[in-house]
């Protein structure tokens, strides 16, 4: 073999330097890296850089139920749909790296929910930010984009909006993975204990002690949270989601929403109607020191569905920072088995 058929090895280890899309870039170094590689090589390295070229991910626009709704989209669009829907504070952002790692097989579509990214909500629209109208948005997003049978993905905020979704048409929804995404009350941790007073005294004290977590420390600390080093969480989505809380109006929303949250644990029986009545295949992959959503939340699932399966990670409440290989393998094994 000549001697710069090395590159493919190299490549090969760096393995998480090409998959947070900096193949070319690398690939491009090479030479001054092992010398001029071999002539009878560079055909082979073309190929490794074609086949393991990342999956592009385009950015629209789509106006439904008088919003503006800002996704994400990666994968052939005769591919089978995977709806990512992230929580609080961030947007499809959250996703960025997930994306890709699942858009050679699957149509990954990933919007920004009212309120949060770059979806745009006119003020004539006189929106109510409750996740009763969070899911109603959706729903009409799905109908719009024509997603008539899709896997759902669901974070945080993302799991009341999606499991709103899975009740008004569980025909759609052939699979489940949720990520720190809670239905059930034991699966609440003590950090609620602010939101809970909230939840039952709304005086105006209340709802300014709350202002301080819409801080860009306090963002900073929800993405903390349970992680072991925050120093291996990048700070762009951080700072992004702490930049657009900061937008005008936008801090008032975030309370609203902390407000009506209790609606969802209201909710929560209902959600388990359907996991029992439904029983999609679900998988329930979990940080297991998020201190919001505790263990006891993923672990519930089996309950009521004995098609759910648990994993819990060594990671906190944002899991895809840390261990988003991890997370991405585990749908895709997954997903295998539901989606075909």
């Amino acid at each position: 073999m000549p001697s710069g058929c090395v590159v493919k090895a190299e490549i090969m280890n760096r393995r998480n330097f090409v998959m947070r899309g900096s193949l070319l870039g690398f690939v491009g170094a090479v030479p001054a890296i092992l010398g001029r590689p071999a002539v009878g090589c560079r055909e082979g390295r073309k190929r490794m850089v074609e086949k393991t070229h990342l999956p592009h991910t385009s950015i629209h626009r789509i106006e439904v139920d008088g919003v503006t709704v800002f996704y994400r989209e990666a994968g052939p669009a005769d591919a089978p749909p995977v709806l990512l829907l992230h929580g609080f504070p961030t947007s499809s952002f959250q996703y960025r790296e997930l994306i890709p790692r699942l858009a050679d097989r699957y149509r990954v579509i990933a919007p920004d929910l009212p309120g949060f990214g770059f979806t745009e909500v006119p003020e004539k629209r006189h929106y109510k930010y409750t996740f009763d109208a969070l899911a109603n948005t959706m729903l009409a997003f799905t109908d719009a984009l024509q997603l008539n049978s899709y896997e759902l993905y669901v974070f945080d905020y993302g799991a009341p909006t999606g499991f709103r979704l899975a009740m008004a048409r569980p025909e759609r929804v052939t699979a489940i993975v949720s990520q720190n995404g809670n239905a059930y009350e034991e699966g609440l941790g003590d950090a609620w204990a602010p939101i809970r007073r909230y939840w039952s005294n709304p005086s105006s004290g209340n709802r300014e002690t709350l202002r301080k977590v819409l801080s860009p420390e306090g963002i900073r600390r929800e993405y903390s949270s349970g992680i072991a080093n925050p120093d291996l969480i990048a700070p762009e989505g951080f700072t992004l989601d702490a930049a657009l809380i900061e937008r005008p109006g936008n801090k008032d929303i975030q309370l609203d929403l902390f407000l009506d949250y209790a609606n969802n644990v209201r909710l929560y029986p209902a959600f388990q109607k359907y996991f029992r009545n439904s029983q999609p295949p679900l998988l329930a992959i979990w940080g297991k020191h998020d201190p919001y959503f505790i263990p006891a939340g993923a672990e519930a699932f089996r309950r009521d569905n004995p098609n759910a399966t648990v994993q819990l990670l060594d990671t906190g409440h944002f899991a895809l920072e840390t261990h988003v290989e991890e997370i991405a393998l585990a749908m895709r094994h997954f997903l295998t088995k539901t989606a075909g």
